[in-house]
C-alpha cells in the first residue's frame, strides 16, 4: 500500500528564497514558483536525487500555513508525502484502522497535479502525513 516517500514539506514565509540555498548550496534543481489555490499555499521545489524538498508559503490570510506559521515563527518540516498506487482504497484502508482524513475526504488536485489526501498528525505519532496517486 505505501510507497516510495515522495516529499518532505518545509513551511516558510518565502518559499522561493528558502529553496535557493538548496540549489546553491546542494546544486539541486529548483522549480518555478506555484500557487495552490484550494490549498491555500504556494509551493516550490528542490529535487533531489532520491525525493524532493517541497517548500509552501502561505497563499492569503485564511492559508492553514499561515496558521502553522504563528505557532512556528522560524518555519519547520510542516508534513511528509507518501505515494500510493490507489489513493481511494489506501483512504478506505487507513479508516478502517482508525485513521482520520482530514477535510471532507474527498482527494483534492496537489502540486504534482494528482490527486491528495492529508492524515490526522494524531494518528501517525504527531507526523502530518500527505498520500498521493502514484
Amino acid at each position: 500500500m505505501l510507497g516510495r516517500l515522495n516529499h518532505v514539506a518545509i513551511a516558510t514565509r518565502d518559499a522561493v528564497k528558502a529553496a535557493k540555498i538548496y540549489g546553491a548550496a546542494f546544486g539541486a534543481e529548483i522549480s518555478e514558483a506555484v500557487p495552490l489555490p484550494e490549498h491555500g499555499v504556494t509551493t516550490v521545489f528542490a529535487t533531489l536525487p532520491n525525493t524532493k524538498i517541497e517548500f509552501i508559503e502561505p497563499l492569503g490570510e485564511a492559508s492553514p500555513i499561515a496558521k502553522f506559521l504563528e505557532r512556528n515563527a522560524d518555519g519547520g518540516i510542516h508534513h511528509v508525502c507518501y505515494e500510493v498506487v490507489d489513493i481511494i482504497a489506501s483512504r478506505d484502508t487507513l479508516v478502517k484502522e482508525g485513521a482520520r482524513v482530514l477535510g471532507d475526504g474527498v482527494p483534492k488536485i496537489g502540486a504534482h497535479g494528482k490527486p491528495v489526501l492529508f492524515l490526522h498528525p494524531k494518528d501517525f505519532s504527531g507526523a502530518l502525513v500527505e498520500i498521493e496517486q502514484a
